[in-house]
């Protein structure tokens, strides 16, 4: 089975993927958080080229993902990235992000499905690189998705990753799953998983109700357990030792990259971290009120050396 790593702002990028490949073994890909393609004749710029560096990226399965709703710029995008090597691009149609709705890009695309329907067929015609899609089932009702998905089945995608919320779900209440074990049966190209695999037993009830699966992404149950992918390859679960030794290592790249920001930064990871622990709100409130690098570095200390670690590692918010 495939086990790739979810795209999610501001926590996936290039220095979470290396360090945790680094720490915990590779994952068999990685989608970047949503990129803006450059203006056509363009090439990336700024932190869309720091996350596309193929030098950032080196020796992983990195599959870029882009947003937008400009047909020319996708192409010419996609132009760019075969010459920097990477074999395959995912257009992003999940992100629940009212600033990206309101623009009609991400899950807001939704709402325009013979427009959406345009872009891929032109899109998927002209680009230099097999086009993938992570996708959400509806922007306000699930009945939506027949309608969706008969519009995915026309088009030649090298993929279809099924997020089964809608977008007014945001990122509550249970996944659809039958939704996604629909596209399984009818879609003529590959399908994948995405959404709410946070454990083991997760991604063994899915592949219990669903065996087709052949690809599962995962995203917030690995930034809390960052040894998932490994246990759901039949590792072991990690130690307090690989912990700390993860984190210092994150804490350490996300220093020479971004410098002070590194500390509001790694609080971010927290969110998700602390569910590594027996007792999630006591790290909480050790983190929460850190400002300065010597506070924050003395607070994760006292994490690792008080706080024990929870039987099973699993997100809960």
């Amino acid at each position: 089975m495939i086990v790739s790593l979810a795209p999610m702002e501001g926590l996936t990028g290039y220095v979470f993927r290396r360090v945790h490949a680094q720490c915990f073994g590779s994952l068999d890909r990685y989608y970047t958080p949503f990129l803006p393609p450059p203006r056509v004749g363009k090439q990336f710029g700024g932190k869309a080229f720091k996350e596309l560096d193929p030098e950032h990226n080196h020796g992983l399965n990195v599959v870029p993902q882009l947003m937008s709703k400009n047909a020319d710029e996708f192409v010419g995008a996609t132009q760019v990235l075969a010459h920097m090597g990477y074999r395959e691009v995912n257009l992003n149609l999940g992100c629940p992000s009212g600033t990206v709705v309101g623009k009609g890009k991400g899950s807001g695309f939704l709402r325009n499905l013979d427009e959406l329907e345009a872009f891929l067929q032109d899109v998927c015609s002209r680009s230099a690189l097999p086009v993938s899609v992570k996708t959400r089932v509806g922007f306000e009702d699930d009945a939506e998705y027949e309608e969706i998905l008969n519009l995915y089945c026309r088009c030649p995608l090298a993929e279809l990753v099924v997020h089964p919320r809608v977008r007014s779900d945001y990122y509550k209440g249970a996944p659809r799953q039958w939704l996604y074990g629909e596209t399984l049966a009818r879609a003529p190209f590959p399908v994948a998983y995405n959404g709410d695999i946070f454990s083991v037993e997760d991604a063994d009830a899915l592949m219990a109700s669903y065996p087709q699966t052949r690809h599962v992404m995962i995203g917030r149950g690995l930034l809390a357990n960052p040894a998932l992918a490994r246990m759901m390859q039949g590792g072991p679960a990690a130690t307090v030792t690989e912990l700390q030794r993860f984190h210092d290592a994150l804490y350490r790249a996300y220093e020479a990259e971004i410098g002070g920001n590194a500390v509001f930064r790694m609080k971010e990871w927290w969110f998700y971290a602390k569910c590594a622990f027996a007792d999630p709100l006591a790290v909480h409130r050790l983190i929460r009120k850190t400002r300065k690098a010597s506070e924050y570095e003395a607070a994760a200390e006292r994490v690792f050396r008080e706080e024990g670690l929870a039987a099973v590692a699993r997100f809960h918010g």
